[in-house]
């Protein structure tokens, strides 16, 4: 027989009995609905989360304070480690070439107040480089100055939010402003730049990083920037930046890590995740697996006299075998593909009402899918199919 005929013959077993094939391809098509629906929600928010780091540059190895295989620690806490200084960002901007700069950070929280009004928002100490490293905008005045980092002036760059929240539509340039305990001269603004993993960018005052640590009455530096020329390798930036360090500090006290290590390792995190969440959706396609062995199983009883009218007129057994598998095949795929047209239409409509949920399905998620319904539906055949096979066709014939 052939593979058009056998498709046709499992189409007409399907079509005959309508209400059965479609609850048995609905069950297909809800589990192949959860898998892509689960699946696309997985994927858009590792795609937004490896979006929101590569908006700062891929190009960046950090120093922290303190020495920690696992990649760091959190610079926020106190500890009794060596910190960092000024004269390791100047050292390591003065010794290692090909960088386009090294940024010192110092983050912290206070109260700021100009204009008659008052706001708490994020302080950022760093410096000039911190403009071109991190390609950053300004909209007026100008960024910090590029002067000594230990005898940098008391000037102050806002970030758009907080303009608008301490200015309104005046010009903040020249103004004064309140930091703390601290008086600052405001010089620039900076353009818009949105939110960082739920992080309002714009709502920052950036002070140089020697006038941050009075601030927040810090030994040291939080962090360490090092952005380098994309001819350069993150391998050779990261070897010269520890033996400088260790030199300087007489030991390895503080922990290198790249923006590549980041990235990599929260992309294996959030391919876990969509790897989970899709096999929650599993269980539902595993439900319709299930649902095809019994319908088949019913089949084939109810069909015991046509197999053996085949079987009689000398189609071979592998024959009856390829029709009730097609049959399982053909009714798993059109379930396969329902389940798609619902999983899809249900991701992109919640991303419609909820503009924020990141959602992404792509094409080798929709052919997977479809492949794993199909192979669910060839899988839950086989059995019925054999059944089939090996029925004895007197036997068979004698049922009618």
């Amino acid at each position: 027989m052939r593979i058009a005929d056998t498709l046709t013959m499992a189409w007409r077993s399907i079509t005959a009995q309508r209400m059965r094939s479609v609850l048995t391809l609905l069950g297909i098509a809800i589990g192949i609905a959860a898998v892509i629906l689960l699946t696309s929600i997985g994927e858009g928010l590792h795609r937004f989360l490896l979006s929101e780091f590569s908006q700062i540059g891929t190009n960046v190895v950090t120093l922290s304070p303190g020495k920690v295989s696992t990649g760091g620690t959190n610079p926020g806490f106190p500890s009794s480690v060596r910190p960092l200084s000024l004269e390791d960002a100047d050292a390591l901007r003065q010794r290692i070439p090909h960088l386009v700069g090294v940024t010192p950070g110092v983050t912290g929280n206070a109260e700021m107040g100009a204009n008659g009004r008052v706001r708490r928002a994020i302080v950022y100490g760093t410096s000039a480089a911190l403009l071109p490293s991190f390609h950053l905008a300004v909209s007026q005045g100008q960024f910090l100055p590029d002067e000594d980092t230990a005898h940098a002036r008391n000037f102050a760059v806002l970030g758009a939010s907080l303009k608008r929240e301490l200015f309104g539509a005046d010009s903040p340039l020249g103004a004064r402003i309140r930091i703390g305990t601290q008086q600052f001269r405001v010089i620039g603004v900076l353009a818009p730049r949105g939110q960082f993993l739920g992080i309002d960018l714009d709502d920052v005052a950036y002070v140089p990083a020697a006038r941050a640590m009075e601030l927040f009455n810090r030994p040291g530096l939080m962090e360490l920037h090092l952005v380098y020329t994309d001819a350069t390798s993150s391998a050779a930036v990261v070897a010269q930046a520890r033996a400088l360090m260790k030199a300087r500090h007489g030991r390895e006290d503080f922990s290198i890590v790249t923006q590549a290590d980041m990235l990599g390792a929260l992309s294996n995190i959030l391919d876990v995740v969509t790897a989970a969440v899709g096999a929650l959706g599993g269980i539902s396609l595993l439900v319709g697996g299930v649902g095809i062995v019994t319908i088949m199983t019913i089949a084939v009883t109810e069909r015991t006299s046509e197999i053996g009218l085949l079987i009689s007129l000398g189609a071979r057994r592998r024959t009856v075998l390829a029709l009730f598998l097609g049959e399982a095949v053909v009714l798993s795929a059109v379930g396969g593909v329902l389940g798609l047209a619902i999983g899809i239409g249900i991701a992109q409509g919640a991303h419609l009402l909820l503009p924020a949920l990141p959602v992404s399905t792509p094409l080798p998620f929709v052919l997977l899918a479809e492949a794993l319904a199909m192979a669910v539906g060839l899988l839950a055949g086989v059995m019925p199919a054999r059944r089939a096979a090996r029925l004895d066709p007197v036997e068979a014939l004698r049922s009618e």
